[in-house]
């Protein structure tokens, strides 16, 4: 499960239900009619909700897209933080994300599947993700500690690229429990990739 406290007002509570409802039926509506054939006013119609409402709660339609992107690393943050930073950075990386994966809600995964096939439909949408995962190894590098070299900047980068693996390996099937071994298996093939000899 997510580790992200619960909100104990009623008007948090309310905020919440209204940002998944959104995010949800995002999804799902994107899903089925394809993101950039989808207007933001379409979801807002289905979901009942106002421009006001949904600009409360999102900057934009890629950004309710992404939802559940958003919500695998900003999970991976704090669980980053948490963990303690010793030994090689790739197993740090490996080993946070493998736990940040394990405090995922059941009902995430199907969501997180079907962000990953609008990216790769949508060139705008794919953009927006690029873009995200830029700002997101930033401050992955500042949060594990790096020094600022050639060398960190360059695991980042191969870390993150094995993850993309993993997920490229996971994708057809999409069996929550199976995404862990994709990920061990992709780390493990990582560094007997960078012996290789031609």
């Amino acid at each position: 499960m997510t580790t992200a406290q619960q909100p104990t007002s009623l008007r948090e509570r309310k905020k919440l239900r209204t940002r998944r409802t959104l995010a949800e039926t995002a999804v799902s509506l994107f899903t089925e009619r394809g993101f950039d054939n989808t207007p933001l006013d379409a979801l807002l119609e289905t979901v009942e909700v106002s421009r006001r409402t949904f600009f409360r709660n999102f900057r934009s339609k890629e950004d309710v897209a992404l939802t559940a992107v958003k919500q695998l690393w900003s999970t991976y943050l704090l669980t980053l933080e948490e963990t303690e930073k010793s030994g090689p950075l790739a197993d740090v990386f490996r080993d946070t994300m493998l736990t940040t994966l394990d405090r995922m809600d059941e009902d995430w995964y199907p969501r997180f599947a079907a962000t990953l096939k609008l990216i790769e439909q949508s060139p705008s949408l794919n953009g927006h993700s690029l873009q995200h995962c830029a700002e997101i190894q930033t401050e992955v590098t500042r949060r594990l500690g790096a020094p600022d070299s050639l060398e960190a900047r360059l695991l980042i980068e191969f870390c993150v690229a094995t993850w993309r693996c993993a997920l490229d390996e996971w994708l057809p099937r999409c069996d929550p429990g199976e995404l862990p071994r994709h990920v061990h298996h992709a780390f493990a093939a990582m560094r007997q990739s960078l012996d290789t000899a031609v």
